[in-house]
């Protein structure tokens, strides 16, 4: 009764009325009720009964209801006086039983509102009280009863078929409403010829809180993935849906129905008339492709992009996904999004495996369950924290494939997605980066692209390259000439000290003169403002330099060259020294780039001899040393187990590319973790794990690197049309992103 609009509550209270003046002709031969006891105030009160239940509180009785409702029926008792018309004892009885009943409700409901806003707690609390004793009590139906009681009681008791016929009338109005269901059941019945009825197409076979109905489908019927289907939902509510993967039994199929979210979902009085005939049953939906156009929508996204459900045991950093289709290209790496809250967060697939379950006595299912890793929610450019899980079965969707273009600032992308990854050029170099990855994958040319990015950045570098590829590679940005001049002196004056020999062993053989050299040389180049002055590369191996090895005997001494860790050290300690003459800084000022870092500061246990040892510890030390005076370093290796863990462990940032190792797995897995360590091994090329201080992305992600080929078409071009020259320290003021 409550569907009722309030213009068919009208004409039902109509036809009720017309009901009551049809009874009234058929006890008294006279459509109207006679004025007498018998029949004016009586036919009033049942008039006042249907005008409560049709019109003025279908719904609810408030106090104020409750007043009005015991007024007009102490009123109407009133007109009859038992006294008067000599009626028997019983009527006197219960002509009193009704007054004191109404009146007490009434001074009731008076007490109510009066201590409804009471200071005082316990005032009201008897408020409360009496107002459910009220608006249970003194509703029309029990207030107005008691008269037509009295009445029956009265006047008609000596008449069978008056108080036959009017006790069924009040049984009607009070407990059946004949005329409320019959329109209800004609309503129903205009409804199934003038709108088609969905398809029952199942039966709901239970749930999955929260938001998956298990559904038992007809054996003639078709569901297929994605269609939309209506269910009654585990909040029991009508709800719409799309159908999800089948599981078989044995004579029958289910499916499972993944509940839309509210906003997806039609008016609740809409569905509830599709399914009012059978609230089990399960139905294909027919939408209005113009009126639910957000909710064709997501049917269609959950159709292309849905690929799983959030399983259990997934936790704040980590995804588990029950795969629910095998129709989608999925491989490691694959971007996917998930609702927490009110934001969509990013995962990267990093694992695959197989699960199997019981589901019915000896029947089994397999299924996928994929693994991913948080990265975060995508915001200003960059990768932001989310710091919870996301609920149990909610839905986790493909991010679309797409070809993204050349980014100035980002040294890589998620794979087949338009997230780009970019780094802290500062933050690189002062918290030290490391480039990990087996020989072939491209961590030189990694190694250029940050190298160039360094200098556009006004950051000094200086590489140490036992390659001889990093002069070639890096040939615009340094002049050639000057520098293979300062090379030729320090190797001039290194093969000189081979003859060398003092008295003092340690001013005999070069060592000294070549330290100094190389302090006057590294000294005009950190300390001067020429601004197209930012590149050094030297080849420690190239360098012969002598140190005497034992005291003078006859004017002959033993003589040994120096080893490129050697050099190695002797450069970074210098650099250090000079730097740190120039005072602290937050920025960073310089980089030392270790190419083939195994061979330049080993890991003891690596080292060929003590000499090795020592001068690995001394370039160490000055990294260590550095960062306060804006100094830092990049190692680059393919063999992590055999570089100094001293310089290794204070890597902030890491670029871990292909590695098949167990001691560099296990290394990284410090860093980057299980997940990402164990997907090491299997790494396209141009393709890394990254992570640590320098990344736009706080936790870590693989990325597939720039081209290096494209990276010049559009990097090198760039800027050489922004030539402003920026002193060390200065803010940058061009228009170059990065």
């Amino acid at each position: 009764m409550n569907k009722l609009t309030q213009l068919h509550r009208l004409i039902i209270w109509l036809l009720y009325i017309f009901a009551l003046l049809g009874l009234s002709w058929y006890l008294y031969n006279s459509p109207i009720p006679p004025t007498s006891e018998q029949g004016l105030w009586f036919y009033s009160c049942l008039a006042s009964i249907v005008l409560g239940e049709l019109i003025t509180s279908p719904y609810f009785t408030s106090p104020a209801d409750v007043i009005s409702n015991t007024i007009a029926a102490i009123i109407t008792i009133l007109t009859v006086n038992p006294w008067t018309l000599k009626l028997p004892d019983y009527s006197k009885i219960l002509w009193l039983i009704v007054i004191g009943f109404n009146s007490l409700i009434l001074f009731v409901s008076i007490i109510q509102i009066v201590f409804k806003n009471s200071n005082r707690e316990f005032l009201r609390r008897i408020s409360r009280a009496f107002f459910v004793i009220t608006t249970n009590l003194g509703n029309h139906r029990i207030v107005f009863s008691t008269v037509i009681l009295f009445a029956l009681f009265t006047f008609h008791k000596g008449s069978t078929k008056e108080l036959l016929t009017i006790s069924l009338a009040w049984v009607l109005l009070i407990a059946v409403h004949p005329i409320e269901n019959i329109w209800g059941i004609v309503i129903k019945i205009r409804e199934l010829f003038i709108k088609s009825t969905p398809e029952v197409i199942g039966e709901i076979a239970g749930h999955e809180f929260p938001d998956i109905v298990l559904v038992k489908h007809l054996p003639e019927k078709i569901i297929t993935y994605g269609d939309p289907i209506i269910v009654q939902g585990d909040n029991g509510q009508v709800s719409l849906g799309c159908a999800l993967d089948q599981i078989g039994f044995t004579g029958e199929l289910w499916h499972r129905v993944l509940r839309l979210p509210p906003n997806c979902q039609p008016a609740q009085d809409h569905l509830r008339k599709m399914v009012d005939h059978y609230p089990t049953g399960v139905f294909h939906y027919q939408g209005n492709s113009i009126i639910d156009q957000s909710i064709q929508e997501q049917i269609d996204r959950v159709k292309s992009q849905l690929i799983g459900i959030v399983a259990p045991d997934s936790d704040v950093m980590k995804l588990k996904i029950e795969i629910v289709r095998s129709d989608l290209d999925l491989f490691e790496g694959r971007l996917v999004e998930v609702l927490i809250g009110n934001e969509t967060v990013l995962y990267q697939i990093v694992n695959g495996l197989t699960r199997e379950e019981i589901v019915e006595q000896r029947n089994s299912r397999g299924y996928v369950r994929a693994e991913a890793r948080k990265l975060g929610k995508w915001a200003d450019d960059n990768f932001q924290s989310v710091k919870w899980v996301p609920e149990p079965n909610t839905p986790v969707f493909l991010v679309n494939i797409d070809e993204p273009p050349f980014e100035m600032s980002s040294v890589g992308f998620i794979p087949n997605t338009n997230y780009h990854i970019s780094v802290d050029l500062s933050s690189l170099v002062t918290h030290n980066t490391a480039i990990l990855g087996i020989l072939g994958v491209g961590k030189s040319c990694l190694a250029f692209e940050l190298i160039e990015r360094l200098i556009v950045q006004r950051i000094k570098v200086i590489c140490l390259d036992l390659t001889n590829q990093y002069a070639l590679e890096l040939e615009p940005y340094f002049n050639q000439q000057v520098q293979n001049s300062e090379i030729a002196t320090l190797q001039a004056i290194g093969s000189q000290g081979r003859n060398q020999v003092r008295q003092n062993v340690e001013e005999g053989g070069s060592v000294v003169e070549f330290r100094r050299e190389l302090e006057n040389q590294l000294n005009r180049f950190l300390t001067d403002n020429d601004q197209s002055d930012l590149l050094r590369i030297y080849n420690p191996a190239s360098f012969e330099v002598w140190r005497q090895d034992s005291k003078q005997y006859q004017n002959t001494a033993s003589m040994a060259t120096l080893t490129p860790c050697e050099i190695t050290r002797i450069i970074s300690e210098i650099t250090l020294e000079i730097l740190q003459g120039i005072g602290m800084s937050d920025q960073a000022r310089c980089c030392l780039v270790f190419e083939e870092s195994h061979s330049l500061v080993p890991e003891w246990n690596s080292a060929a001899n003590d000499g090795d040892k020592t001068a690995t510890n001394g370039t160490a030390k000055a990294i260590l040393q550095g960062r306060k005076y804006g100094l830092g370093c990049v190692i680059i290796t393919q063999r992590t187990a055999n570089v100094t863990k001293s310089i290794l462990n204070q890597c902030n940032t890491v670029f871990a590319l292909r590695t098949f190792d167990s001691t560099g797995v296990e290394f990284l897995k410090n860093f980057v973790g299980d997940d990402y360590a164990g997907i090491l091994s299997s790494l396209e090329d141009r393709h890394a794990v990254i992570f640590g201080k320098a990344s736009s992305c706080k936790t870590p992600v693989m990325v597939r690197l720039n081209e290096r080929d494209e990276f010049l078409e559009h990097f090198r071009p760039a800027i050489s049309l922004h030539d402003e020259q920026i002193l060390p320290g200065d803010p940058i003021v061009d228009d170059i992103p990065f």
